[in-house]
């Protein structure tokens, strides 16, 4: 049987039999592959420093029969080591990893394993905040998706003005003018940047962006509740 060769990020390890493990791993071309990682969890197995969580690997492996492969080799390309270094880096790294396995289907497109290695990235730098890493991780799941929210029209189809407040019309997915609004044109051209595939790091230069991340989370969460398994 052929071997194949791909870059790979897992997503999840299950204990299997006394040393052995199944991994789910995240791939640019092959979408998610399970795999039998055999005797890994041996003390000098050979594939464990390879399927470590937070890290990017070079993976061999065997199609199997049925739904789970075999898994050959595993060779480190990097491992975000900064990450577990901070307790709440590291849970939310779990989090962002749980919320893409939900949320996408076997054969997920390369966009997604680049977004976890982007998040990946930001948890490893400590100058990124992580409130502002799971917003951003948040409004790419719903971009990726088609779920982007109309920041150009309100709900009368007329161009966002500068100088009027809106409130956010979920069914519409666009704003509505309102005299009381709480958005105002700070918090949307932020949206804007956040939901146009601009990185952590970029957003994360933006004056002020701690607190119109935290203003704008309700309003991202909710729309990914609405139309995103997770």
């Amino acid at each position: 049987m052929k071997q194949l060769l791909t870059k790979g990020i897992i997503l999840s390890r299950t204990d299997y039999g006394e040393a052995d493990r199944i991994i789910t791993v995240l791939t640019p071309e092959q979408g998610k592959l399970s795999l039998m990682a055999r005797g890994v969890r041996k003390p000098k197995s050979r594939l464990a420093g390879g399927i470590e969580l937070f890290s990017t690997a070079e993976i061999t492996y065997l199609n199997g029969r049925g739904a789970i492969g075999t898994l050959v080799s595993a060779r480190l390309i990097k491992y975000y080591s900064s990450i577990v270094k901070d307790i709440d880096r590291v849970q939310l790294g779990y989090e962002l990893i749980k919320m893409l396995h939900r949320a996408t289907e076997d054969q997920p497109e390369s966009d997604y394993y680049d977004l976890l290695e982007q998040a990946y990235a930001a948890l490893d730098t400590a100058s990124i905040d992580t409130a502002l890493i799971r917003l951003w991780f948040q409004a790419q799941l719903l971009r990726f998706a088609g779920h982007s929210p109309n920041l150009k029209t309100d709900t009368e189809g007329r161009k966002l003005a500068i100088d009027t407040n809106y409130n956010f019309d979920f069914d519409e997915m666009a704003f509505t003018d309102h005299k009381a609004g709480q958005f105002e044109a700070a918090q949307i051209k932020f949206l804007r940047l956040l939901f146009s595939g601009n990185s952590p790091k970029v957003l994360s230069q933006i004056e002020g962006h701690e607190a119109l991340a935290k203003f704008c989370q309700p309003l991202v969460l909710t729309m990914l509740q609405t139309h995103i398994r997770t």
